[in-house]
């Protein structure tokens, strides 16, 4: 089993939920978050001043999934959360020791 976090652009979210429903992946985390990379934040202008902002709002996706589906949902974010630009994010992936659903107590894949 593969534990998999993604750090995207925000408004790329429905088009990257849209491209998981499609394959299959029924259960996913968003949470609102904010970081920087490389880009180190950018500059906006705001009533006429300028300002730096070194913190950029992202969302982080996690997803459990087998095995099987790990490189799928892979190549799906990548392609689904690309625009070309800087800043489109990361995709991270673990191994996953176990998954227990709390409901029922069922264990491995079948508790994804």
């Amino acid at each position: 089993m593969k534990f998999i976090t993604a750090i995207i652009k925000p408004f790329k979210f429905t088009e990257v939920k849209a491209a998981l429903s499609d394959a299959g992946i029924s259960g996913l985390t968003v949470s609102e978050v904010s970081g920087f990379g490389r880009q180190k934040g950018q500059t906006e202008v705001y009533r006429g001043a300028e300002y730096s902002s070194s913190m950029m709002p992202k969302l982080k996706l996690e997803i459990a999934v087998s095995d099987a589906f790990a490189e799928t949902v892979v190549e799906i974010l990548l392609k689904a959360a690309s625009t070309g630009e800087i800043g489109d994010g990361k995709v991270f992936v673990f191994d996953l020791a176990d998954v227990l659903r709390v409901r029922t107590g069922e264990q491995g894949d079948i508790a994804i």
